[in-house]
């Protein structure tokens, strides 16, 4: 019962709820079925880019350049879009994942094999990688009248009556869900974490599976270019300008330790979710923007600090069981 009491998991769902109950009692359409499953595809995106993160941040790292690698992405595929609308749909996703995964490498091949730290290397990618999309574009907008209807069509199709979006994410969510604890590469993620040294006495290989936690994070931000670009049907230079730091907010409110080893896939989308409900909520009780982001950015300084205490109590019960060794 304790360790369910204790479960950051379920006190953030039952967070989630209370300002659902809170929205509802002045707008209770808001908590209806419906416009809960349009939350929840609103904020799907973002969803899926904070699990991408979440990969990286459990390994010690982070990366702050997913909003650019997705901006660079979906220029890349809206402008061949524009240019060749035969090209079929699934090959210029296969196209965006390509090139988000390649950007990915980049940044992980830069810690690895140089040792650079990740931030210092994920600021300096962001910044090129947002150059990058100014000079393939030469700072044009392609709008939804340069797009193909299979272009902008694919993501608002419907199965069962869920947007194909929202099964997409369902998707990335159970993909990461496997991935994080059904093998091994999900074990070093964590382990790499906990302990670098003691990894490498259990032969694992850190830089190596840095690496590929930036080719992983890459590769969902290349995806998130299409599913972006297709859904607002607009790329430019500015699209997810900032938006680094809503992926790496949902991650820290859904309690993914930000020096490594500690977070679930189901905390990473609950972060995301209680982000996306309170941008679609707050301006319907009339919060002015300012307001919206005191408030995101207070839940997150809370987050922070649950968090932290939360890893010094597992400090302190650690060093107990030793004493009594």
């Amino acid at each position: 019962m304790n360790a369910f009491l204790k479960n950051r998991e379920i006190w953030l769902l039952a967070a989630i709820l209370l300002l659902i109950g809170l929205i509802s009692t002045r707008y209770g359409a808001f908590a209806s079925p419906r416009n809960l499953a349009n939350v929840f595809n609103d904020t799907s995106i973002l969803m899926i880019l904070a699990l991408g993160q979440m990969v990286v941040i459990l390994t010690r790292s982070i990366d702050l350049s997913m909003a650019s690698n997705l901006a660079f992405t979906g220029m890349v595929v809206a402008m061949i879009n524009a240019a060749y609308p035969a090209v079929p749909v699934p090959l210029l996703m296969l196209i965006a994942a390509g090139v988000g995964l390649t950007l990915g490498a980049v940044n992980g091949a830069l810690v690895w094999k140089l040792g650079i730290p990740s931030i210092v290397v994920t600021l300096g990618t962001l910044t090129i990688y947002r150059g990058a999309t100014f000079v393939i574009s030469g700072g044009a907008w392609v709008n939804a009248d340069k797009m193909s209807p299979a272009f902008i069509g694919l993501q608002r199709a419907q199965m069962l009556g869920i947007p194909l979006l929202s099964w997409i994410a369902l998707a990335v969510i159970a993909s990461f869900f496997v991935l994080l604890t059904r093998t091994p590469l999900g074990r070093s993620l964590y382990a790499i974490g906990v302990n670098p040294t003691a990894s490498v006495y259990a032969g694992i290989d850190v830089g190596r599976t840095k690496f590929v936690a930036f080719c992983i994070s890459g590769l969902v931000a290349g995806i998130c270019g299409y599913l972006w670009v297709s859904r607002y049907v607009i790329a430019s230079v500015e699209i997810a300008n900032g938006y680094e730091l809503n992926i790496i907010a949902a991650c820290v409110i859904g309690g993914i330790s930000i020096a490594g080893g500690i977070g679930s896939v189901g905390g990473a989308v609950l972060g995301a979710l209680f982000l996306g409900i309170i941008s679609s909520a707050l301006p319907l009780v009339n919060i002015s923007p300012f307001w919206q982001m005191a408030i995101s950015g207070s839940a997150i300084i809370l987050a922070v600090v649950l968090n932290a205490r939360g890893e010094r109590r597992q400090g302190r019960i650690i060093l107990k069981k030793a004493e009594a060794i």
